[in-house]
């Protein structure tokens, strides 16, 4: 994840490098290799967040107001003439490699021509990923805006102007959004109220965004410390907090009343239209809803009865769901008092795992790699997540837990929460496509959810292999998670085209997984929030193992997993289809 502002903030930035000397970057056709480049240049201008997110520096003082009307205008013409730039190619005149970018970048078009038509200004903001968010982390100095240089203070203080123009339109948006049948889910609009109350502390010096004038680098003198604290302090205290005063007021009272009781995005005008847009952007498959929910329905009663054989062997003797309860409340799953010692359990299961990860990986990145616990302002909730760390891997990747009570930490399920959001899964994936250097500059930005997420959920299945899983709480863990993301599959689209309501969602997966009940409530309302994105770890996953088996089977003793790993992750993300035909090809090719 996601990861998540990968959602709203340009699902864009992950990639791929080899520990391997990697060749030099070859086009067959100089003039599509132009094309691409020019795309990734403009892409990067319209774009600024992930210019920022990549380690690019040029665009870090600007802020977009996505939510105008010109704005949204431009982004369609921007993808429709790249669109429309890719005819002229021809497949059969182009090399395997030309030919998979323009396939690509057809997709990029195409379904950012669909989402930027689909009305979600009238909806900006929400409890698990917005602009607010993100800013929030950026502009606490833990983030990818950097703050190292006086030029960085004042690209920051550029940038949080032009964020301000777009806090104003967030409000106008919102209340557009009411009159329309846009609007969000009661139950989401009162997680988001406590984070504005947050961001509109009227105490200059304690708010958030006020972090980097407390971190000033040793390297700077007294005369601009004094400079950029006036500025900062100026900036906060006319503009950037009146402006989430206002916002704040607005959505705690107004906006609060005008919520919808409805769960599913099908309530809002044209939603069951909007969900199957989402379905495709996110699975990069033309899955319908109703076959999704049918495949989770299957994989939940699969998972079950291998549930069923570990709460044997640890000789519990009550049902399976008497057995999620025992595991969410065990003691001896919850063995922290500090949270350094719930950082230091994720760097020791790294460590246990580090012997067995030559037997199946070739590629491995050179970026670096930290666990940092999540910034307490996002922390209530927030899920694990794995942030990339910048292009030239000088920003490491950073895999962010929420410790909101390290008293009821439970551990049962770290082993494989490393394994998805760390290594071999986000960290490996995303920081090799980033340093491939025989990728063009656009395709290692890109990302699509369901060969990403789907990575990182197959990768937790390697447990063993790796190592791992000897105990069966944490093989159970990894259970646990697989049904997580099968159960995903049902309570998505439940909700969203079935008229599950929120409490029957959470229902549904009280009874079928052993997530404790207040992380089982962050995550229904994050499907509310983000309809569609769940969905893709499942497929994706699914996919991935489908061709693993696939190959075996085909191969037979020419099967070797490292080889079939470098097939998965040698191009960067593709849609699953492009996916299977390249491993379709490989396979022939070693027959």
């Amino acid at each position: 994840m996601k990861k998540i502002l990968v959602l709203l903030f340009a699902s864009a930035v992950l990639l791929q490098s080899c520990e391997k000397k990697s060749k030099e970057t070859t086009y067959s056709n100089k003039e599509l290799s132009t094309l691409l480049d020019q795309y990734y240049q403009e892409r990067m201008k319209l774009f600024p967040w992930e210019a920022t997110l990549a380690g690019d520096d040029r665009y870090n003082n600007i802020y977009p107001n996505t939510l105008s009307d010109a704005y949204i205008s431009q982004v369609k013409a921007f993808f429709s003439k790249y669109k429309e730039s890719l005819v002229k190619f021809k497949d059969d005149e182009l090399s395997e490699n030309d030919r998979l970018s323009k396939e690509l970048l057809s997709w990029e078009c195409d379904i950012n021509i669909e989402q930027w038509s689909q009305n979600e200004q009238l909806m900006p903001i929400n409890q698990f990923t917005s602009p607010i968010l993100t800013m929030g982390q950026w502009g606490s100095g833990a983030g990818a805006q950097p703050f190292k240089t006086v030029k960085d203070y004042n690209n920051w203080l550029e940038r949080l102007g032009d964020f301000n123009i777009y806090l104003a339109s967030v409000g106008s948006r919102m209340k557009e959004g009411v009159s329309k049948g846009y609007v969000l889910p009661k139950a989401l609009t009162e997680k988001i109220i406590p984070q504005l109350k947050d961001m509109a502390n009227p105490d200059v010096s304690s708010h958030l965004l006020f972090s980097p004038v407390k971190q000033f680098p040793d390297s700077f003198n007294d005369a601009e410390k004094k400079e950029l604290t006036e500025k900062y302090t100026t900036l906060l205290k006319d503009k950037i907090i009146p402006s989430f005063t206002n916002l704040y007021n607005y959505v705690s009272t107004d906006y609060l009343k005008a919520s919808r009781s409805t769960s599913g995005i099908s309530a809002i005008p044209n939603g069951k239209e909007y969900y199957s847009h989402l379905i495709k952007r996110y699975t990069t498959t033309d899955m319908t809803a109703d076959e999704i929910h049918e495949l989770g329905l299957k994989e939940v009663a699969r998972i079950s009865e291998e549930m069923e054989k570990v709460k044997k062997e640890t000789g519990f003797n009550g049902p399976l769901k008497d057995f999620f309860n025992y595991v969410r409340g065990k003691k001896e799953l919850m063995p922290f008092t500090e949270p350094q010692q719930v950082i230091d359990n994720f760097n020791a299961i790294h460590e246990r795992m580090k012997p067995n990860l030559d037997k199946l990986f070739d590629l491995k990145p050179k970026t670096p790699f930290e666990v940092r616990r999540t910034e307490a302002f996002r922390e209530a909730s927030a899920s694990a997540e794995y942030n990339q760390g910048s292009l030239d891997g000088t920003r490491p990747g950073i895999f962010y837990v929420p410790i909101p009570d390290v008293k009821k930490y439970n551990v049962y399920a770290d082993e494989d929460l490393f394994l998805h959001e760390a290594i071999p899964g986000h960290h490996y994936q995303i920081s090799l496509q980033q340093e491939n250097t025989s990728l063009p500059a656009f395709r290692k930005t890109i990302w699509f959810n369901a060969y990403g997420e789907g990575w990182a959920l197959y990768t937790e299945s390697l447990g063993k292999e790796l190592g791992l899983y000897t105990d069966p709480y944490q093989y159970f863990g990894m259970l646990s998670a697989e049904m997580h993301r099968a159960i995903r599959l049902v309570v998505d689209t439940g909700l969203h085209t079935k008229g599950w309501t929120r409490e029957q969602a959470i229902k549904y997966s009280m009874e079928n997984e052993a997530e404790p009940e207040e992380s089982i409530i962050a995550e229904i309302e994050r499907y509310m929030a983000i309809p569609g994105q769940a969905l893709s770890y499942k497929i994706g996953q699914m996919k991935i193992r489908e061709l693993r088996t696939k190959a075996e089977k085909e191969l037979g003793d020419k099967f070797s997993i490292k080889e079939f790993h470098n097939q998965v992750l040698d191009a960067g993300c593709l849609p699953l289809k492009v996916l299977e035909g390249k491993i379709d090809k490989w396979i022939e090719s070693k027959k």
